[in-house]
């Protein structure tokens, strides 16, 4: 009984975790703390390859700073990648993911390819 109680459990979880709200672009600010998929164009990319962790940026929506969104993938992710993230430049792309707030503007961190698809 107890393993069956179990497996349920974590089939549950693992669908609650797996379920993502479509949003709008525009939308992003108002879903800080979701997990949801939204898409949009990549205005913008930046590999800082010397700094710590070596993050890259996509903006979306715009180049910065006038994104209205920000996607982050840092180093140990970036290698995960079977093709060249600057090829995500002026793709029509969606993310699935986090919004959080960074120094006051929306940002997805990525932690697996799967988490973008190019449209």
């Amino acid at each position: 009984m107890k393993p069956v109680i179990i497996t349920l459990l974590s089939f549950f979880c693992t669908i609650a975790v797996s379920a993502q709200t479509s949003i709008k672009l525009e939308d992003v600010s108002k879903h800080i703390g979701d997990s949801v998929t939204v898409c949009g164009k990549v205005g913008g990319m930046r590999y800082f390859e010397n700094s710590k962790n070596k993050p890259t940026f996509l903006n979306i929506g715009a180049n910065h700073p006038n994104q209205l969104l920000t996607v982050v993938i840092w180093e140990t992710t970036r290698a995960l990648f079977t093709s060249k993230v600057e090829d995500l430049m002026d793709k029509e792309i969606c993310i699935t993911g986090r919004i959080i707030l960074y120094k006051e503007r929306p940002e997805i961190v990525i932690e697996k390819p799967e988490q973008i698809v190019v449209q």
